[in-house]
């Protein structure tokens, strides 16, 4: 009903602020009631205001650290979500939940207080043909290689709470067949709700890149889904990226049914809605925000495609009004898409930030990309001679596959944002002010002592407005490194600048305490796009071969198991070449470490094989070494985990291996 009164308002051209979303902001004021969407809340604006227990007094390398660790069975690029206090089997936790790229779902107890998952759904059945998509680009399955080796579970989830519903997009290459597919799963059990779940389809007019007789169809292989799932007004909204065009859909919360569909360039072709990961954002006022990857950009003469645009769509998903930067055809030309970022609304003043890929040559005076602040209320079109925005800054010199944190905090609110220079060469983290009038300073107030290679996408915990921190994930690759294998180091920052001082004061990173030579706090390997999720007093990293749990040191000792790679690519090699790489195990703890069984498992389990020297108890500071084997079977990328059940917390461990099959070169030799 709520969505009929709004679609009678909007019809009117009058804004309704939703009762709903006004009681849910109120309600967060007070009450913590989870991380339930990506970054925190429909704004994006990627806060958590209710967190009581890190402050930047404890958050040091002598009270903070690594808690313990939860093997998972594939990449994790989606944020981890949380929600207080679930009944699961007549037992309350608190949970978090993890998607991994291999189509599995886990509930955790958020605390460590059972090792293993409180429950887990796997979409997926290799014994029945059905697995994850492998990404191929060979003419006939051609998927790119963005996320890498397999897609599954990308994008964000999103939990209703009051019907403990969690609504997730999975794709799954079902015996040659290519599914994505919405599923509404009871966080208390995993199982199926609402008679799904519903494999999704569509299409619209258009004769635009792949169209039949004036209609494009939605391409279940060729089509990506990357952006954080949003629900609003009893409806959740998807969007894509493809080889062909961009959609966003909307499907009834209750009855799974699609409402309203939406594509970005029906007569062109590209288009995404990438946002490297970030929501699909929404209002107060039931707006919803989404931007446009490089296309063809006509909307401004009748046209109906809206290539490198920020666009305001009503709940049928009607484009209501845009901002287009002036430089769209050379965007378009040079592939350098607004896109490639999400957007954040800033919150009560109808203003939005938008990020995107920038610098030459579209960008000029300085070469840099840059950061546009648009009013929500009057988003201005396109203006080929001047940008109709608010302001705009000085970005990165190549641009945003990241999205931007916001913090108001004692007595000056603030924006981070971290980008990337050049390939493989990040920016620093960066935290501009926001000045009188809505607008923010021109340069940045503060930034971080070091850069992040891959751009990085913050998140915010206060009390309110006391004791923010701003936490990071640095991948020590460039965003282009697949999958990389440098271990995710979580970084932390007092909020609020110090006075007098051009440098964001660092209270914590991840890899800074040592034991002897080795990283005390080491997690696993860093995912591109990765947002740090924090909730009562824990900080949850989602990383390619486990859940990492930071939290408060207590003074229990034990062993502690760590990897010299916690993950390993081996270069490519022919088929039925034997290839091997040692993997050293330390114990960094203050116990003795004993490792009971290595095993193998995964989708390519077969074609690797492992012998170790791990036989003997470990004392602190002492190795030993796993050796992994490799032999291909196929062609492209093959991929398994090493389970390694010891006496740690966090058991089992595992080490994340991809191999890669080429062809055996031959040489014809004539008599």
């Amino acid at each position: 009903m709520l969505r009929n009164i709004f679609k009678q308002f909007a019809s009117a051209g009058v804004f309704l602020t939703l009762v709903v979303a006004s009681l849910r902001l109120a309600g967060a004021q007070t009450t913590f009631t989870g991380v339930i969407t990506q970054h925190n809340d429909v704004g994006r604006t990627g806060h958590n205001l209710l967190e009581k227990i890190l402050t930047p007094a404890n958050v040091t390398p002598a009270t903070f650290g690594k808690l313990f660790s939860y093997s998972v069975d594939g990449q994790v690029y989606a944020q981890p979500l949380y929600v207080p206090k679930v009944n699961i089997g007549g037992t309350t936790h608190n949970v978090v939940y993890v998607e991994t790229q291999n189509d599995s779902l886990y509930a955790f107890d958020a605390d460590g207080l059972q090792s293993t998952a409180l429950w887990q759904v796997s979409f997926v059945n290799p014994g029945e043909g059905i697995t994850a998509v492998p990404c191929k680009t060979d003419g006939n399955t051609d998927i790119a290689c963005g996320v890498y080796p397999i897609y599954g579970i990308t994008a964000t989830p999103v939990i209703d709470l009051s019907t403990n519903t969690m609504y997730l997009l999975t794709r799954t290459n079902n015996n040659g067949t290519y599914y994505q597919t919405l599923h509404a799963i009871d966080i208390t059990s995993g199982a199926e709700k609402f008679d799904g779940p519903v494999n999704i389809a569509g299409s619209v007019p258009g004769t635009g890149s792949g169209s039949e007789k004036g209609i494009i169809t939605f391409n279940s292989l060729r089509d990506v889904q990357r952006a954080g799932l949003l629900e609003l007004n009893g409806e959740i909204y998807i969007g894509w990226a493809g080889a062909e065009h961009g959609w966003i859909m909307a499907y009834n919360a209750t009855t799974l049914q699609q409402e309203a569909i939406f594509a970005t360039t029906p007569n062109a072709q590209l288009g995404g809605v990438w946002a490297s990961g970030n929501g699909i954002a929404a209002d107060s006022h039931g707006n919803i925000y989404a931007a446009v990857g490089d296309a063809l950009f006509d909307a401004n003469t009748g046209g109906s495609d809206y290539g490198d645009s920020l666009l305001q769509l009503n709940a049928d998903l009607k484009v209501l009004q845009y901002f287009t930067p002036n430089d769209a055809p050379c965007r378009q030309a040079n592939d350098l898409d607004l896109g490639s970022a999400g957007p954040i609304v800033l919150p009560g003043l109808n203003e939005l930030l938008i990020g995107g890929k920038g610098g030459a040559p579209c960008d000029s005076d300085p070469v840099a990309s840059r950061l546009y602040l648009v009013s929500s209320t009057d988003m201005g079109g396109y203006n080929a001679t001047q940008n109709p925005d608010l302001e705009e800054l000085i970005g990165a010199t190549q641009g945003y596959w990241s999205s931007s944190a916001y913090f108001e905090g004692p007595s000056a609110s603030y924006i981070y944002s971290a980008g990337i220079n050049a390939p493989g060469v990040g920016d620093y983290l960066k935290a501009y002010s926001l000045e009188s009038g809505g607008l923010l300073s021109s340069t940045p107030v503060a930034e971080s002592p070091e850069t992040y290679p891959s751009g990085a996408t913050p998140s915010v915990s206060a009390n309110v407005k006391k004791n923010g921190i701003v936490w990071a994930i640095e991948r020590p690759e460039g965003i282009g490194v697949q999958p990389g294998a440098g271990a995710a180091v979580l970084r932390a920052y007092n909020a609020v600048p110090s006075s007098g001082s051009s440098t964001l004061t660092e209270l914590y990173n991840s890899s800074e305490e040592l034991v002897g030579s080795v990283a005390r706090d080491q997690g696993g390997c860093a995912n591109k796009f990765a947002v740090p999720t924090i909730a009562n007093g824990k900080v949850y990293v989602g990383t390619q071969n486990e859940l990492d749990v930071f939290g408060l040191l207590g003074s229990s000792t034990g062993p502690g198991l760590y990897l010299s790679n916690p993950c390993w690519t081996f270069a490519a090699s022919a088929i039925g070449t034997p290839v091997s790489e040692k993997i050293g195990v330390i114990d960094n703890g203050t116990g003795t470490l004993t490792i009971s069984n290595v095993t193998i498992t995964g989708n390519n389990a077969a074609d690797f094989t492992q012998t170790n020297t791990c036989t003997a108890a470990l004392a602190t500071g002492s190795k030993c070494v796993i050796t992994v084997g490799f032999t291909a079977s196929e062609l492209g990328p093959e991929w398994a985990n090493v389970m390694i059940t010891d006496n740690a917390v966090g058991s089992p461990h595992n080490i994340y291996v991809i191999g890669v099959g080429k062809a055996a070169s031959s040489v014809a030799v004539k008599q």
